[in-house]
């Protein structure tokens, strides 16, 4: 089984995670044969976390629950108090996850968060526009790593902007190896596009209907 490790913190990005973790959770679109996926949402306490849409999100678990393994998953979504010392102990443990080959995913801000480690360094990634990581982040050494796209993967590690939220979320389910080539390929187009025709191929790759 999958554990998909949602990190959430106080100013939480609402519209960044929405499409890859409505996906994850929901299993609506999964293939027959995708390995089972949990989905929990972590902080550095039990205590509940206002996002930026005015949610409140209280935490299923807390840093030291998480499993440190390849088949684990966390994802770091953009917020405006990454800075804050207490989201150290999720940062030490994204170098260990990375380090196990599991998967993390980080997007904004959260990017700045990891540039800030050193973890860009060395790591094709992206942020939110050339300059950004420079700006905010004074130790960052990874300008030739950069790549100017929403949505950059990078085996285990998955950067986006804070408008890539759609592709980091494609190459995300990519990685996890839990939708059909051809219904992800059509799910993005549907979501990028609005076209109704991508809808409707969508739905015409889902298992119920190959039985029909």
């Amino acid at each position: 089984m999958n554990t998909i490790y949602v990190y959430v913190l106080n100013t939480l990005a609402d519209w960044e995670i929405g499409y890859v973790t409505s996906e994850l959770n929901s299993g609506r679109f999964f293939k027959k044969d995708a390995q089972a996926v949990s989905l929990k949402t972590v902080s550095h306490s039990k205590e509940p976390i206002n996002t930026m849409g005015g949610m409140t999100i209280v935490p299923d678990c807390l840093i030291d629950d998480i499993l440190v393994n390849e088949n684990s998953v966390l994802l770091l979504p953009g917020a405006n108090t990454w800075n804050d010392p207490k989201h150290a102990a999720i940062l030490e443990k994204t170098s260990e996850l990375l380090a196990a080959g599991a998967t993390v995913g980080a997007i904004c801000g959260a990017t700045a968060a990891l540039a800030n480690l050193g973890l860009l360094d060395e790591r094709p990634h992206t942020s939110n526009g050339a300059g950004f990581l420079d700006m905010v982040s004074p130790s960052y050494q990874g300008q030739s790593f950069y790549i100017d796209e929403p949505s950059v993967a990078d085996n285990n590690l998955i950067t986006a902007s804070s408008t890539g939220g759609l592709l980091w979320a494609k190459q995300i389910i990519e990685r996890l190896d839990v939708f059909q080539a051809d219904t992800l390929e059509a799910w993005y187009n549907y979501f990028s596009t609005g076209q109704s025709e991508h809808f409707f191929a969508l739905m015409q790759t889902l298992p119920a209907n190959e039985e029909g």
